[in-house]
């Protein structure tokens, strides 16, 4: 298949996926105050496989769907992610940390001379996968706390200093279950499409 068909048909896939994701309970996990998601994962693996530009494309459409999901299925904090700053920017990064942090590892880990070994590459997509998954968690609560503080603190009932501890809290209790799935599927995945001869 020519490239610049592969690229477009794996970034029409992923999107694809990422649509699939953003509308059914698959793609947003509900853990109360806010969602775990899923939807980074093939934003990531969009950007090992294609590049940093299919990346922030699919990570684009990850953001656009979490608008469109806080207008169909409100909670709590759903005012924020209606703010493309908080829902879209972080998201269009996931892929720009995704594939310069998945080179660099692969680049400190082998020189020009040896083949890569499985176990080597496993490593780099699981540093970006973790880096990825990071960047969009900081990136999303890092963007609320600093545009809405004040209607944070009203919606949860708290005061304006607790905020920053309520949404520790929820990279806590989001962001590490969804660095350890980003991990397992995006190493699994990215082994399976290379060993299928990508």
């Amino acid at each position: 298949m020519h490239s610049k068909t592969k690229r477009l048909v794996t970034i029409s896939l992923l999107s694809g996926i990422s649509f699939v994701l953003g509308f059914t309970p698959l793609g947003f996990i509900p853990i109360p105050p806010a969602n775990a998601t899923t939807m980074h994962i093939p934003v990531i693996i969009g950007a090992i496989l294609e590049g940093p530009v299919a990346g922030m494309v699919i990570g684009l459409i990850f953001g656009v769907s979490s608008i469109i999901q806080a207008l169909l299925r409100p909670n709590i904090l759903s005012f924020a992610f209606i703010n493309p700053l908080v829902s879209v920017l972080p998201r269009i990064l996931i892929g720009l940390v995704s594939y310069y942090s998945y080179w660099l590892v692969l680049k400190f880990f082998s020189s020009e001379k040896e083949k890569v070994s499985k176990w080597k590459e496993s490593v780099s997509v699981g540093v970006s996968a973790a880096l990825g998954t990071l960047i969009n968690t900081a990136g999303v609560l890092g963007m609320m706390y600093l545009i809405f503080s004040e209607r944070i603190a009203t919606a949860m009932g708290v005061g304006t200093n607790a905020v920053g501890g309520v949404l520790l809290a929820i990279a806590l209790t989001n962001g590490i279950p969804e660095i350890i799935i980003a991990v397992l599927i995006c190493v699994g995945v990215i082994r399976a499409v290379k060993k299928a001869g990508y």
